[in-house]
């Protein structure tokens, strides 16, 4: 009998077909970020592909970046802190009322604010991990008690600076330029960079991925799962302190509602984020990644007249996908892994019995 022909997929095919797959899950952002820009910018060359833009877009991006990195840290163990929204709320209003109303220098209230942050990032985890709370439920109760401490604080009110303003130090933070460009996208950039370099290149990183991954293994393999959540909860608390004190020096107001703007974007982000660069897993890159495609995003929708409330249909609507986008792109990465196991597995030796009762090269 003849021998039965090749089968029409190789592979090689399936190689070069899975690596072009990889390709785009990886760099299909940032591609999206640069058609986004291309298109905007034939639509409104006049107004968009401007350095006015640009540094616009920098600025007023800054704040909801850092908040989707602090949204990022405790995604990567399977948490999630609705409290951030609350928190630079919270946050931005202390830094007000200690420099207007308490008249503290401000280097010293931007440092104990975010040590503030640092520690109630600390009781979220604790509340979490060692109060047995869905991470949901419980950073939304914190996160209305949170509310209610910058309802007391403010009273309800706005907590305006007096004639003399605020110091023009502190307004640098946020307002000062560096190498040309605003320097709050230095700020972001650094970030971006630091969390990188902890979850990829650090066992801590690589700790908080197998937590976020399976913690049952990371029991079983003697890394204290409760511990490092408690350690994610930490570091979203200092990004998010740190967030409350560029709002501050943005605003230049004390008001007790904006943080809950910021809430939807940060989670869009860093859940957008973990489709690229790094797909099936939240990253800082890819959380940088989607935060350029919301900005170019609502740049180009804002300068081309829409409506207010396409706004929030943006947020919603990307999230939807972006966590669709990240459930196929872990399933792909957990399919990946299972062919890989299968392709490194021996096949089954041969029987050696003979389909006639008798054994293999022996006449029956």
């Amino acid at each position: 009998m003849s021998a039965s022909p090749p089968s029409s997929t190789s592979p090689s095919r399936q190689h070069r077909r899975g690596h072009a797959g990889q390709l785009v899950s990886t760099y299909g952002l940032l591609a999206l970020t640069a058609l986004l820009f291309l298109v905007f910018s034939l639509l409104l060359p006049r107004t968009f592909p401007t350095r006015d833009t640009v540094d616009s877009t920098l600025s007023d991006q800054s704040i909801p970046a850092v908040l989707a990195l602090a949204a990022t840290v405790p995604i990567v163990t399977g948490a999630f802190d609705l409290s951030i929204g609350y928190g630079l709320g919270l946050a931005h209003v202390m830094v007000m009322h200690l420099i207007v109303n308490e008249r503290w220098p401000w280097p010293w209230a931007c440092l104990v604010v975010i040590a503030g942050g640092v520690v109630v990032g600390a009781l979220n985890g604790v509340v979490v991990e060692f109060g047995r709370i869905d991470s949901f439920i419980a950073t939304l109760g914190t996160g209305g008690m949170m509310y209610a401490v910058t309802g007391w604080v403010t009273g309800g009110g706005r907590i305006v600076p007096g004639p003399q303003g605020l110091p023009a130090a502190f307004t640098d933070l946020y307002d000062s330029r560096f190498l040309g460009l605003p320097v709050p996208a230095f700020y972001v950039l650094a970030l971006a960079i630091a969390l990188w370099l902890v979850l990829e290149r650090l066992p801590l990183g690589r700790y908080l991925y197998v937590v976020g991954s399976n913690p049952r293994a990371a029991d079983l393999v003697g890394i204290p799962t409760r511990r490092y959540t408690v350690y994610a909860f930490t570091a979203s608390g200092l990004l998010v302190g740190f967030a409350g004190v560029l709002l501050a020096a943005q605003q230049q107001i004390g008001n007790p509602s904006v943080g809950l703007d910021y809430l939807l974007p940060a989670f869009v982000g860093a859940l957008l984020g973990s489709t690229a660069v790094k797909p099936g897993r939240p990253n800082a890159l890819g959380t940088l990644v989607a935060v350029a495609v919301l900005a170019v995003g609502l740049t180009g929708i804002g300068q081309m007249g829409a409506d207010f409330w396409t706004i929030p249909l943006f947020h919603g609507g990307t999230l939807l996908l972006a966590v669709g986008l990240a459930g196929y792109s872990a399933r792909r990465l957990r399919a990946g892994a299972g062919a890989s196991r299968d392709a490194h597995t021996p096949p089954p030796e041969p029987s050696s019995s003979a389909p006639d009762g008798g054994t293999a090269g022996t006449p029956p």
